[in-house]
This record gives C-alpha cells, structure tokens and sequence, in this order.
C-alpha cells in the first residue's frame, strides 16, 4: 500500500489558524487527519479515531497538552505523542518525556521539521506500516535494523544505526549536538557532548564521506545530512 496510506493523526491546538494550516499540510502529504480544538474534545477524538500521532500543544486552556497525554497513556492507546511547545526548556521537554510523550517539537517550528518528526515516529513505533523506505542514496529497513548507501550494506554498531538513522530521518534540518544527544543517547544521558563527534567520524569512515559532504559540520550550530 501507499506508506501513508491508513495513517491517522489527531491535531491539537486551540489556535484554529494554525490547526488549518497543518491539517491543510499533513492532508496534502496523505495523512488522514482529524482536530480538536480543546484537550476534552482531544481525548474523546482519540478515542474514536484511535490515531497512529497525536499532536498536542502543551499551553491550552482548561486540560492542557500534558494532561492529554496523561490521559492517552492511562487508556492504553498505542498513539505516538509529539508536544508542541513554545517553551525552549529543559524542564518542559523532561516533562513531556516523563509522563509519555515520544517527542517534542519547539515553536515556532517549519512544517517539513514536523514532517521529520513524524516519519521518524512511524518508523520507531509502526515499523509493519512501511517495507523498506528509501532516502537519497539511503535504504532504511527498521526491521532488519540495515542501512544500505548507494547499494552497499553499512556494518554499523547499534548506536551508529541509530545516530545516522536519525540524521538520515532528519535531512536537511541542522541538529546540534544537544539535540542528537537527548534523541539518539536519551535525555538522561550523563557523558560528554564530544561522543557525538567520534560517532559522526566513525560514520564519515563508514560512508566514505572524507570531504563531509554527506554529513556535513555546520559550524556552531551543528550536523546537517544532505543528498546529492
């Protein structure tokens, strides 16, 4: 079948311009897509539409995303969670993961950055949804957990699977050090924000990207993967 065919989101956003403008979108790109407006009406939605993502904004009035998410998670919903929030701190991320959000996306934010985040969701938790997906000179099977670049199989470690898995996910978008930390190592990660670069080499070796034009170093802000 069409990889996003049968693919259902719930929007959650008391804001109607922008629950039009990414229903609009997430439908142009094949989705099916259902609203709400309130947290309330967020939870009787999910629980007839039973959506594949939920997206929910963490400031609404009245039952606030968080709240919604606790309530998705106490039903048993195998929904993936992603909060928006225009709140760029630690604490409110932690928040979120801690009581069951699979992600998070800062606003403002781009909806191909959106975009991103859902595919790599529905890769993570849905991976019988899709057969072997193809990314630029990229082959991803999640299944077989293999990565193939221009035809040939790369032996890479667990870590390094998932590492180039999420810069592959993510091409295009700059992710600095911080976020590849809390994404691929987890939050709670306690080491040096360094590790990021000798997996990035390991991966430069692996690829036979010795001029870093696959991975490329965005100099103060981070990592970017780019096709040619």
């Amino acid at each position: 079948m069409n990889a996003k065919e049968g693919i259902k989101i719930l929007l959650v956003d008391d804001e109607p311009h922008i629950l039009q403008f990414l229903e609009m979108g997430l439908t142009g790109e094949g989705y099916e897509v259902k609203t709400a407006l309130d947290g309330l009406m967020a939870i009787n939605v999910a629980k007839e539409f039973e959506p594949h993502i939920a997206i929910l904004d963490v400031m609404m009035p009245g039952m606030d995303g968080f709240e919604v998410c606790k309530m998705i998670r106490k039903s048993g919903a195998q929904t993936s969670i992603i909060m928006l929030t225009a709140k760029d701190e630690v604490e409110d991320r932690v928040k979120g993961l801690t009581i069951g959000a699979d992600d998070y996306v800062i606003k403002p934010f781009s909806f191909e950055e959106l975009l991103a985040r859902i595919r790599a969701r529905l890769r993570n938790q849905f991976p019988n949804l899709f057969n072997e997906v193809t990314y630029g000179p990229f082959k991803l099977d999640d299944r077989r957990k293999e990565f193939t670049y221009n035809g040939r199989i790369l032996e890479l470690s667990p870590t390094e699977y998932e590492l180039l898995k999420f810069l592959v996910m993510n091409h295009g978008i700059v992710m600095s050090k911080a976020i590849i930390l809390d994404r691929v190592w987890g939050y709670d990660f306690l080491g040096e924000e360094n590790i990021v670069e000798v997996y990035i080499r390991s991966l430069r070796d692996k690829l036979g990207d010795k001029q870093h034009q696959v991975i490329r170093t965005i100099r103060g802000s981070g990592y970017r993967v780019d096709f040619s």
